[in-house]
């Protein structure tokens, strides 16, 4: 099985490495079109800021190759984030794979979340044999709202959607290679899709 991790400059792209070799598979980084159209599963990692992220995909020509991807893909954090409709951080046009726009938490909660909260609600076989209120690792300041594409929530002020799929297309705004025996868990699922 050949796995591929979007390499375009915005990741701890290390770490979803060794989670991966950890379950037995080697990943390659790449930010080659045609190496990442040959994969048979795709990783599109995010750390830092939306704007500057969804720049270095477009000078690469990533923004049209990752929405005409027909493998599954799992995009993480601010990978998930970028596949939706757009983002409040710098106002970034996303890669409108969600139909969903993400919006910065308010004042009423300590920004950014850091740390373990509890995933609920789930749907998908990514989350096959998982329980709910799991808890898993997120390091965020934005979210994307409860909506019709939504697979888990976690509830952080309000309630939000965790996890995102459309057709071949997976997101969680958690860090499964950050997550423990669950996180490894939804990776695992991922791989075997």
């Amino acid at each position: 099985m050949k796995i591929v991790i979007i390499n375009y400059g915005a990741g701890n792209i290390q770490s979803i490495k060794f989670a991966v070799q950890r379950l037995g598979h080697e990943a390659v980084l790449s930010n080659d079109i045609e190496e990442i159209k040959a994969a048979d599963k795709v990783i599109f990692p995010g750390v830092g800021e939306a704007s500057s992220a969804m720049k270095m995909l477009k000078e690469s020509g990533l923004d049209t190759l990752i929405p005409s991807l027909k493998q599954p893909v799992l995009g993480i954090c601010l990978g998930m984030q970028l596949m939706c409709h757009s983002s409040a951080e710098g106002n970034t046009t996303g890669l409108s794979i969600f139909d969903v726009d993400v919006l910065r938490f308010d004042n009423e909660v300590k920004v950014p979340q850091i740390g373990w909260n509890q995933i609920a609600d789930l749907k998908s076989a990514l989350f096959s044999g998982v329980n709910e209120n799991e808890f898993v690792y997120l390091v965020h300041s934005f979210y994307a709202p409860l909506c019709k594409e939504a697979i888990a929530t976690t509830t952080y002020g309000l309630k939000y959607a965790t996890a995102l799929q459309k057709d071949n297309f997976y997101g969680t705004q958690f860090h499964p290679e950050k997550s423990s025996k669950t996180g490894t868990h939804i990776l695992k699922n991922f791989l075997e899709l």
